[in-house]
């Protein structure tokens, strides 16, 4: 009888497995076929103009033509063939690109078409499939005030899956939000300069120095998340708030005009100081709300690069 007992329970376990891994899938292939398609018709383009490669590199040498720049003459060859000869050079192509992910717990939040989280696994899915279009190697660390995870760059569809499952199924250990950690991170583990994508709500302490250091190694560009709610309050009466991040709680009279004038002004504040940030370390950055399509924001980021 109990091992009859064992048996179905291990059976139910099992069909849950199944189902949950069922479900992750269809997860996977349902953001695959919106974020794959988008790169292919709107972003391979502007993504590879934006991001150039590393230099440029040696392919060949072909004799002189008219309008040649008569810097890349070889030389040595002309020399031995009595003939001018010219060096020809190609775009070194390959980079490696890296997504710096928020998974701290204000990412759970989202009042319009989708949670912060959410838009992030798309935002991070067009970008590494607009890598591995142009042969770059892609690779994450998700962050909270702690390093959560690191997946080395690769390149390859299978690895691009294996990034977006990370994307909807990661659980952080920790809730809060350390920039300066993660890109102290970044500096540490990638030796090699590459593009950077922070994608973040960037609500943390001061980390200017930390962009600026950053952006020094790599080509850092800043993507920040928010929501219509965090910047003005609706007009619903006595409402109660939690912090995601620190779990504090506070009844808010949202019907007070005073409240909620404060509140944008707090907001506006916040917003004009991290603009701030990002000019002053010299970092390229884009703001992306939940409510709205991240296609144009993205868009005017390659296209002003």
């Amino acid at each position: 009888m109990k091992a009859a007992q064992n048996e179905s329970a291990h059976l139910h376990i099992s069909t849950l497995i199944v189902m949950e891994t069922s479900e992750l899938l269809k997860k996977v292939r349902k953001v695959e076929i919106k974020t794959r398609g988008l790169s292919n018709q709107l972003f391979s383009g502007e993504y590879h103009t934006a991001f150039k490669g590393k230099g440029m590199t040696f392919s060949e040498v072909r004799e002189y033509q008219a309008g040649d720049d008569i810097r890349s003459i070889d030389w040595n060859v002309t020399a031995r063939f009595n003939n001018p000869y010219v060096k020809v050079f190609e775009e070194e192509r390959e980079m490696t690109v890296m997504l710096l992910v928020d998974v701290s717990a204000s990412g759970e939040f989202g009042s319009q078409k989708q949670l912060k989280q959410e838009l992030i696994t798309e935002l991070c899915a067009v970008l590494a499939f607009s890598a591995i279009q142009n042969n770059d190697k892609i690779g994450v660390i998700f962050f909270t005030d702690k390093i959560e995870k690191f997946i080395p760059p690769k390149k390859g569809k299978s690895h691009i899956l294996r990034i977006i499952r990370d994307l909807i199924e990661f659980k952080p250990e920790h809730k809060h939000t350390d920039i300066k950690q993660a890109l102290r991170y970044l500096t540490n583990v990638i030796k090699k300069r590459s593009i950077a994508f922070i994608i973040s709500d960037f609500m943390a302490p001061d980390f200017i120095d930390a962009l600026k250091i950053a952006n020094k190694k790599h080509d850092l560009v800043a993507l920040r998340i928010y929501d219509k709610r965090e910047q003005e309050l609706p007009n619903i009466g006595l409402v109660k708030f939690m912090d995601a991040e620190t779990g504090t709680t506070k009844w808010v009279n949202t019907s007070d005009k005073s409240v909620r004038t404060h509140f944008a002004a707090t907001a506006k504040k916040r917003e004009a100081l991290i603009k701030e940030m990002f000019t002053k370390s010299g970092v390229d950055a884009a703001n992306i709300n939940t409510a709205e399509s991240y296609i144009n924001p993205l868009m005017n980021l390659f296209k002003r690069r």
